[in-house]
């Protein structure tokens, strides 16, 4: 402890943070590569003057954004809670943002107290790609039967084993999830899909959202998702969409899980499309 320095009892904060992922390796820390993680705790250590660690609730893959990413942190310092979020964007890159900061239950944990994520797939379909929206949508030149891909994406819901769409290498021995919700929604030029779930296997969505543009343009027999989840075949699904057009969009916990589906619903009549 520097000399002159008052220690204060330790406290848990919470964070949420968006972030625009196209610059970053993804949320994680790695050794050869700039991440979100590391930008926020570098910019905690020069505020805090002491190295300060934040865990995240959603592992983001490199080019992946956030709106609602969920991290915390502890400290001893005195800061007030809600002025952590003005503090650190005077200090993180532009592509970064606290959007609020508040003290949290010292046991809460922002990833394993999870209790479901919304993530939403934006796909500009138009003979020319939009400028404006590189850095956020997926392009396709196809055009894409939208009300198809929402009826195929309907096979998503309910408990499955999802194996299959976990990504080529992905460890993780439980491949079952719940998922709440999946749409497919179109406004001009722009295909949304949101999907709501308890947890995400590594690329999962982003599978999701490539097999429904190859079923939504004719490339792929509709049924493709069912067949999967029945046979487990990988093979049976679409490419891995381009991770520009995902969005984490909200984490869900144990005080607001029970308003997760109005959230759905909102989050489906305010988006608005591509002009």
């Amino acid at each position: 402890m520097s000399r002159g320095r008052k220690d204060y009892p330790a406290r848990r904060i919470r964070l949420t943070v968006e972030y625009d992922g196209t610059d970053y390796s993804g949320w994680q820390r790695q050794e050869n590569a700039i991440s979100v993680q590391q930008r926020l705790e570098e910019a905690l250590s020069r505020l805090l003057g002491e190295k300060t660690g934040v865990i995240g609730a959603s592992r983001t893959d490199a080019g992946v954004h956030a709106l609602g990413q969920i991290a915390m942190f502890d400290t001893k310092s005195g800061i007030p809670a809600e002025k952590f979020a003005f503090a650190l964007n005077t200090m993180l890159p532009a592509d970064i943002r606290v959007r609020a900061s508040e003290e949290c239950a010292p046991d809460f944990h922002a990833r394993y107290q999870a209790k479901g994520k919304i993530y939403r797939y934006l796909i500009d379909n138009a003979p020319h790609a939009s400028a404006l929206g590189r850095r956020t949508h997926a392009h396709s030149i196809y055009p894409l039967d939208a009300s198809l891909m929402d009826e195929e994406a309907q096979s998503m819901v309910g408990t499955h084993d999802f194996g299959a769409f976990a990504a080529s290498g992905s460890i993780v021995k439980d491949t079952v999830r719940t998922i709440y919700a999946c749409r497919v929604l179109r406004e001009g030029r722009e295909v949304a899909l949101l999907v709501h779930g308890d947890g995400f296997l590594y690329n999962m969505v982003r599978i999701l959202a490539g097999t429904l543009m190859q079923v939504g343009s004719g490339k792929l027999e509709r049924g493709a998702i069912a067949r999967a989840i029945e046979t487990g075949d990988r093979l049976q699904l679409g490419i891995t969409a381009p991770p520009q057009g995902l969005t984490l969009m909200r984490v869900f916990y144990e005080d607001d899980a029970s308003r997760a589906g109005d959230e759905f619903k909102r989050l489906m009549s305010d988006w608005k499309g591509l002009q």
